[in-house]
C-alpha cells in the first residue's frame, strides 16, 4: 500500500498573547493520500488556517510531528522549509496575490526563478501551465486585464508550474463570484483527476462538497469526517 503523502500526529499550534497560551491547533493526527482531494471545514477560530499554515510548512508545529512525502519536515530549519516549499508545494490563495506589473506568463514562470533555471526553461514550462489552465491567449496581459476568474487561473498555472506534490488552496473562490467560483473548482477537479493532491480550506459547503473527503475543525481538533 503507497505511504501517505500527508502524515501528522499530535500536531499541535500555540500562540503566546502576552502571558497567556492561545491553542490554535490540538492535537491532530490525519493522514491524506495521494492524489486525495480534502476540504478543510471549519467556524473562525477552528484551527483550520493554522493547520493550512503548518501543512505548506508556512509556520512551524509547537508539537507533534509532520510527515510530507515520507520527509519528516516538523523540524527542519527556516532554509530548508523554504526549498521544501519551493520545490512540493503550490499554493493558491483567495486574492490571487499575482505581481501587478507583470505578465501573466512572468508571474507564473516567478517560482522558477529561485531554481535558477534558464529564461527559456521557464517560459516554457509557464506557458505549458497557462495553457493547462485555458490562458494560452491571454499570457502577455497583464492582471488588470484579466477578470478575477482569469487571475485566479494564473495563480493556479503559478502554483503547478514547479509539479508540486500538494497544492494548497485557501478559500480559492472567496473574492469571485458564483459562476467563477464553480469554474474554479471544476479547474481543481479535473487537476485532482489528472492526479495532483489538492488540501482546500473554505467556509462553503458547495464548495467543500467537490471534495473527495471533508474534515471538519472545531477549537483546534478535528471533530468529523465525511465523504
Amino acid at each position: 500500500m503507497a505511504a501517505p503523502l500527508i502524515r501528522t500526529d499530535n500536531l499541535a499550534k500555540h500562540y503566546r498573547l502576552g502571558e497567556t497560551d492561545v491553542p490554535a491547533l490540538q492535537g491532530v493526527t490525519l493522514e491524506i493520500a495521494r492524489g486525495e482531494f480534502v476540504a478543510v471545514m471549519g467556524p473562525s477560530g477552528s484551527g483550520k488556517s493554522t493547520f493550512m499554515n503548518l501543512l505548506g510548512c508556512l509556520d512551524q508545529p509547537s508539537g507533534g510531528r509532520y510527515w510530507l512525502d515520507e520527509q519528516e519536515v516538523s523540524t527542519l530549519s527556516d532554509d530548508a522549509l523554504s526549498t521544501l516549499r519551493n520545490r512540493k508545494l503550490g499554493f493558491v490563495f483567495q486574492h490571487f496575490n499575482l505581481l501587478p506589473r507583470t505578465s501573466a506568463l512572468d508571474n507564473v514562470a516567478l517560482p522558477l526563478l529561485y531554481r535558477g533555471l534558464p529564461a527559456s526553461e521557464r517560459h516554457a514550462l509557464a506557458a505549458q501551465r497557462l495553457g493547462q489552465v485555458g490562458l494560452s491567449e491571454r499570457m502577455d496581459h497583464h492582471p488588470a486585464q484579466l477578470s478575477g476568474g482569469q487571475q485566479q487561473r494564473v495563480a493556479i498555472a503559478r502554483a503547478l508550474v514547479g509539479n508540486p506534490s500538494l497544492l494548497l488552496a485557501d478559500e480559492p473562490t472567496g473574492a469571485l463570484d458564483t459562476r467563477t467560483g464553480s469554474e474554479i473548482m471544476a479547474l481543481l477537479q479535473q487537476l485532482n483527476q489528472e492526479g495532483i493532491t489538492i488540501v482546500l480550506v473554505t467556509h462553503e459547503h458547495d464548495i467543500a462538497a467537490y471534495a473527495d473527503r471533508i474534515i471538519h475543525f472545531r477549537d483546534g481538533r478535528v471533530v468529523s469526517e465525511s465523504t
